[in-house]
């Protein structure tokens, strides 16, 4: 006889707040505790159990939560018939998730949802406002929670403690007092030497391939040695002190022991990203912790960077700033003046190790060339043969964003006709007396701000979506557009910046003068 018993996927969570760990590589009592019971339901259900996905330490809010996007896929390919949780805020706090995948995907992919504590179950219609309203409450917590958290941190900031996951190279987390950072003498030493190296008239990449020769690991690598937390590298070579990390250290003044944080701040308690924050937001306390330089020295260093920071002369120096990256590696290329007078390009990593990168390296004067040459060579394509107009590739940037754009004004559109259906749902409650005023006014005033908040969405959405239509039909009449810069001379960098998106360029092909180049246009 053919088994028809129902296969049940158990989700678990451990949330931040309810940890109560053994040891760092055991599951937790509360994570054992949410299996047992699940476990025993199925039982009783006289299921199947397919699958256990088990996420701990990470919140409700985390969409990156490992095993949830693992049972999130496996739901999409039916691997499963049921899934069960302890509470729905077990799966999801967020009120988006709970219509997007319990009341939307879900029914579509023939998957159950269940949670034992407060009965939701998508096989009973009847109780899709008691989710609705879990939803509504767990997304009030989150709200709640992030700004009892901003407060206690912003705090903690103005009163000079540090907060952050990673204490600057040089610096250690005190474990006698939270919010304190000590010297970690064996890196302070290699920050009092960059100081003064500089100070020496050292330049920034001749310091870096310094410490590389060395073999001095760089503060990630260094961290990572230690057994301290560090955050992790997204790049090649990520072992090897680079351009930058030189450069922010000079100016960093948490070595003359004064506290600056807040650079970033988040976008929403919704989502882990950051963006850049006006220096005069910034949290800055004096004197917190004991300084690794002394104040002589960072003034002299400071006089320095300033001086080195001066604007060069106007010319074809900075023509490709920004614009020119290595072919290999990726990173930027910068310029510099050799002695014979004239401007090059090369790769950044070039200098600061012996097999950090190939090395691209090709003259200001020849970039430009090759550009005017490929730009000519496009105008005379157009003005000789129409019919190629309409093959030439237009920018695929421009047509993602509109597509992705496009998807955004749909998901926008459909969730404000969602919270218009439970305005009107929670209407009728009120009116067949289910609900008070009160209640009803309590319920629906998040649904009626989320539409408000969408409807804003949708405008801003449909004006983006209109610059997009512009621009391409400005990228339609691209014979047009093209032909203002035919039979050029020089480029000036209005003309990069309208028609270059970024060009790569590789290393010299050995026994010729030829420089691997790709450009990337705006159309």
């Amino acid at each position: 006889m053919m088994n028809t018993k129902s296969k049940v996927a158990i989700y678990c969570r451990l949330s931040e707040e309810d940890r109560n760990k053994q040891h760092e590589t055991d599951d937790s009592n509360s994570i054992q505790n949410q299996k047992s019971m699940l476990i025993q339901y199925v039982l009783e259900q006289g299921w199947e159990v397919y699958n256990i996905y088990s996420d701990d330490d990470y919140t409700g809010s985390d969409r990156r939560r490992p095993e949830f996007n693992k049972l999130l896929n496996d739901a999409e390919h039916r691997k499963f018939d049921i899934i069960l949780c302890k509470t729905q805020s077990r799966f999801t706090r967020e009120l988006e998730l709970v219509e997007k995948y319990i009341h939307g995907l879900f029914p579509i992919w023939g998957i159950r949802f269940i949670s034992i504590v407060d009965n939701a179950d998508t096989a009973n219609k009847g109780n899709k406002k008691s989710r609705q309203i879990n939803g509504l409450v767990n997304e009030w917590y989150l709200e709640d929670m992030s700004e009892n958290i901003r407060s206690v941190l912003t705090d903690r900031r103005k009163n000079g403690f540090h907060i952050g996951a990673f204490a600057l190279y040089g610096y250690k987390k005190d474990p006698e007092q939270k919010g304190h950072l000590i010297i970690d003498e064996e890196a302070a030493a290699v920050v009092r030497e960059v100081f003064t190296l500089f100070s020496q008239g050292y330049g920034k990449t001749a310091i870096a391939r310094m410490l590389n020769d060395r073999g001095i690991p760089n503060p990630t690598e260094y961290k990572r040695l230690h057994g301290l937390r560090y955050k992790q590298p997204t790049r090649k070579n990520s072992t090897l002190w680079k351009y930058f990390a030189i450069s922010d250290m000079l100016t960093n003044e948490i070595y003359i022991g004064n506290m600056v944080q807040g650079k970033y701040g988040s976008v929403s308690y919704k989502t882990k990203q950051n963006k850049p924050r006006p220096k005069e937001e910034w949290y800055r306390v004096e004197g917190t912790h004991e300084p690794i330089i002394d104040r002589e020295l960072w003034d002299r260093v400071q006089s320095m960077v300033a001086e080195k920071a001066k604007p060069f002369t106007v010319g074809t120096i900075g023509l490709f700033a920004r614009k020119a990256r290595c072919m290999n590696c990726g990173y930027t290329m910068r310029s510099n003046k050799q002695t014979d007078g004239r401007h090059y390009l090369q790769c950044s990593n070039r200098h600061v190790a012996k097999d950090a990168c190939i090395g691209s390296f090709i003259s200001v004067k020849k970039l430009e060339q090759a550009v005017i040459s490929e730009l000519n060579k496009l105008s005379q394509e157009y003005l000789d043969k129409d019919e190629l107009e309409q093959n030439v590739e237009f920018h695929s940037n421009v047509k993602e964003k509109k597509t992705a754009l496009e998807t955004q004004l749909a998901t926008y559109q459909k969730k404000i006709e969602e919270d218009a259906k439970v305005i009107r749902e929670l209407y009728l409650d009120k009116v067949k007396g289910i609900l008070s005023g009160n209640d009803f006014l309590n319920l629906s005033k998040d649904f009626t701000n989320d539409r408000e908040r969408l409807e804003k969405l949708v405008i801003e959405t449909q004006k983006q979506l209109d610059v997009i239509e512009r621009k391409i039909q400005t990228g339609d009449n691209r014979r047009q557009l093209i032909e203002q810069y035919t039979n050029l001379e020089h480029l000036d960098r209005e003309t990069v910046e309208t028609l270059i998106d970024y060009i790569l360029v590789g290393k010299r092909i050995p026994g010729t003068r030829n420089v691997p180049i790709e450009i990337h246009w705006n159309f």
